[in-house]
């Protein structure tokens, strides 16, 4: 059973508090330097586009003193790859100028694009610290079409190895890396990238080092551990007390189509102290969504930042002093070799929005509805038409909808939790550099969970092709959509679709489609759910509706099955007292009924659940049950009561 390292919580000696702030925001400035840097000399459009990538600063244990993030699920991962780092070589085995490779899976978290480069910062003689980058190259070999089963068949496995030693390039290294991707070209380049923004950490640790004194800098850290791990401690002390558990569920595991995957989570709040017990989260799958250990454990402290210090910087180690993760090995966000990896982010997104279902009752103002969790991405490869060189691209990233607050709506168009500061790929760099015409990329209309706050909208991207090409997709969330809290309705969930020339468009009842070749003149579709609402429809404001008919967020249908507001189809206006009506009619029958899920047959579920939690007498038998829902579903479609939408 594996619980979270955080720093020691021996107090550092008194500092003066104008030095601590002046390395505080030297720290802070040191990875955003690294990040631009990255980002200026990156050759994929994946780093320099997309920001998937993480840069930070580590002390001589390897606790996070800074990190700038492009991806939060890497909170954890580069931490525990430096210390392991430390583990193999020792301080003795170190060397001014080494530079450090690894993306080995089980330790980072994630899959094996992601390369972490590491150097140790030497002052006077001695390891004081680490500069480390992790970010994702474009191919790192494997197979790029269909499901893989095991990590060795998704590319290319490096140990922790010196790539640099004492300033020397290590040409074998380079040789074997070279050998195992498609592009070398390109995977070098975002090499020496890497080396070049940890080299940068270096500089400017060393910098302030010189300024201010060894001792200085050291205490300066251990103060900021303190003063975030106040602040941490201060906010739980504000929670309620008490044991909360929550479940939701992933579709399938890309191998049985349809068989759930149960996320089931346990927070326990003690006074200043915040414990995530992850045990019954899923076992891992024979599919590719499995992630290591390092995401396991970010999935916790992800959600625990959000909650208790969302903008305090430098994000560090001391904010985590009051969180225990418990998760025991086998887990899906734990596997063991060798669980295949390649999809590894996409289960954590629903594990965070997991716990704060979990804690929705103790802290209603902290937390938000589900959300899309998922990037609603493309793996598309061809050859260019100009001149048959291969290329790979990793399309969509489209943003989707995010979940309502206690007062507010969710975000629209927004890239999943996972990938927080990541950001889609321009519609004009994707038809510069690949034979791909983007036709449309618009939000999607009544996409968001309704509520008293409605639900973020997802988008929608439609991709004509203009060659050859090879189309997977691996998305989550199409079955069990984003929830609802607090009466508020679930949203539309993720969607995927093929339309081949003279043939009429098919819409997958799973997010996984593999190695569909895909001619000049098809197009694809990919479209992201919406946000769960907050709160009952049947409260939400008229005028906040009528604003969204106008701008098209909300269609008029959907404003009279789901909210009860009478909208006139030419003003837009809503009629009060048709509204007043319509509303006092649907809560009387408990109206708009949740819709959780795109099958057809979970309506029943819903329908049972509802008598149970209204504690009605119903005790019909699942075929007289089916009747019901039948004659209910007619009888409430008649009266427009229920618009045709997702997940319906």
């Amino acid at each position: 059973m594996m619980k979270t390292e955080v720093p020691g919580t021996k107090r550092a000696p008194r500092q003066n508090a104008v030095i601590t702030e002046i390395i505080r925001n030297g720290m802070v400035a040191t990875t955003e330097e690294m990040k631009s840097n990255l980002m200026r000399t990156a050759y994929n459009m994946i780093i320099y586009e997309a920001l998937d990538f993480t840069v930070g600063i580590f002390d001589r244990e390897g606790n996070t003193v800074s990190i700038g993030i492009g991806l939060p699920m890497f909170i954890r991962g580069m931490s525990n790859t430096v210390k392991r780092m430390i583990d193999q070589y020792g301080y003795d085995q170190l060397e001014d100028g080494d530079v450090l490779l690894t993306n080995d899976a089980y330790i980072t978290g994630s899959h094996l694009n992601h390369m972490t480069f590491a150097v140790p910062i030497f002052f006077e003689g001695e390891v004081v610290g680490f500069s480390a980058c992790m970010a994702h190259w474009q191919d790192i070999g494997g197979t790029l079409d269909g499901m893989t089963f095991d990590i060795y068949s998704e590319g290319l496995q490096m140990p922790i190895v010196k790539v640099y030693r004492k300033g020397i390039p290590n040409d074998d290294v380079f040789r074997i890396i070279e050998l195992n991707v498609r592009i070398p070209e390109r995977a070098m380049g975002d090499l020496r990238a890497q080396i070049a923004a940890v080299k940068t950490g270096e500089k400017r640790v060393l910098e302030m080092l010189r300024k201010h004194g060894k001792q200085t800098v050291v205490n300066a850290i251990e103060h900021i551990f303190e003063q975030s791990d106040a602040a941490s401690r201060a906010a739980l002390r504000e929670m309620p007390d008490g044991v909360y558990f929550a479940e939701s569920f992933m579709d399938d595991d890309g191998v049985a189509h349809g068989k759930r995957i149960p996320i089931r989570v346990k927070v326990i709040i003690r006074g200043d102290e915040m414990t995530i017990d992850l045990s019954d989260v899923s076992d891992q799958v024979k599919g590719f969504y499995n992630s290591g250990e390092s995401a396991g454990i970010a999935c916790a402290q992800v959600a625990f930042k959000c909650l208790v210090a969302p903008t305090e910087l430098p994000i560090n180690d001391g904010c985590f002093r009051a969180l225990t993760v418990i998760l025991p090995e086998g887990k899906v966000i734990n596997a063991t070799r060798p669980a295949p990896m390649r999809w590894w982010m996409t289960f954590p997104m629903t594990v965070v929005d997991t716990v704060f279902r979990a804690l929705a009752t103790a802290i209603p103002s902290k937390v938000i509805a589900g959300h899309h969790a998922d990037l609603c991405i493309a793996s598309v490869h061809g050859r260019q038409p100009h001149d048959n060189k291969l290329f790979l691209y990793l399309g969509g990233l489209i943003g989707g909808g995010w979940g309502a607050k206690h007062n507010e709506d969710g975000m629209s168009a927004t890239i999943a939790i996972n990938d927080g500061d990541t950001h889609n790929g321009p519609s004009e760099q994707v038809e510069a550099k690949y034979p791909l015409l983007v036709e449309r990329y618009a939000l999607r209309s009544d996409s968001g969970g309704a509520g008293t706050y409605r639900g973020g909208l997802g988008t929608e991207q439609v991709i004509r092709v203009l060659s050859e090409i090879m189309f997977n997709t691996q998305i989550e969330r199409v079955e069990c959509c984003p929830w609802g809290l607090f009466g508020g309705m679930s949203a539309m969930g993720n969607e995927v679709a093929l339309h081949r020339k003279g043939k009429d468009e098919v819409v997958y009842t799973t997010g996984k489609v593999f190695s569909q070749m895909l001619t000049a003149g098809d197009t694809w579709t990919l479209k992201s759910g919406g946000g769960g609402g907050f709160g009952q429809p049947t409260a939400r404001d008229v005028e906040r509706i009528e604003r969204d008919v106008v701008n098209g967020y909300v269609s008029a249908e959907a404003a009279r099955s789901q909210y009860g507001a009478v909208v006139d189809p030419v003003s837009h206006k809503v009629d009060r007292a048709a509204t007043a009506e319509l509303r006092a009619h649907m809560e009387k029958h408990g109206l708009p009924l949740d819709q959780p899920y795109t099958s057809p047959a979970k309506l029943l579920k819903a329908l049972s659940d509802k008598s149970k939690k209204t504690k009605s007498r119903i005790t019909l038998q699942p075929a007289a049950l089916a009747r019901k829902a039948q004659d209910w579903q007619a009888e409430a479609r008649a009266e427009g009561l229920i618009a045709d939408r997702c997940c319906s």
